[in-house]
């Protein structure tokens, strides 16, 4: 199984001090040894680098695409960055909300590359949930 990482995996797999580092790890220590993949596409990196530096983990821009540099190169698992071509009109039918918008981009852009949404948030129809 290959997976695509949305934004709350990454930065969880990221940082110890996040509150579900633990929850991810145990999930990524689950699928060491099979033939799985990671994925990350630029709206999940932008992401990351975002919320790395919202939340504190990281204090500018550079300082968060370095970790999420070193997390890549030192993964145990191969991580690749996926092109993204979808438009609006690609957002699964569940899609109604503002809320639901970046999480059914993800869903659908899984999908369309024959990955699996890997996710931390309840209610993404389709996509697995790390628990």
């Amino acid at each position: 199984m290959n997976w695509l990482l949305d934004v709350n995996v990454l930065i969880a797999l990221a940082y110890q001090g996040h509150a579900d580092h633990s929850r991810v790890i145990r999930w990524f220590a689950s699928i060491l040894g099979s033939e799985s993949g990671l994925a990350t596409c630029a709206f999940t990196e932008i992401g990351f680098v975002r919320v790395s530096i919202q939340a504190g983990f990281e204090s500018n821009a550079p300082d968060a695409v370095e970790t999420l540099s070193g997390l890549k190169a030192s993964s145990r698992l191969p991580f690749h960055l996926i092109p993204d071509s979808l438009g609006a009109d690609r957002l699964p039918s569940y899609v109604t909300g503002a809320r639901q918008v970046t999480d059914g981009h993800l869903l659908a852009l899984a999908k369309a590359s024959s990955l699996q949404l890997v996710t931390l948030d309840k209610g993404i129809p389709g996509a697995f949930l790390i628990s």
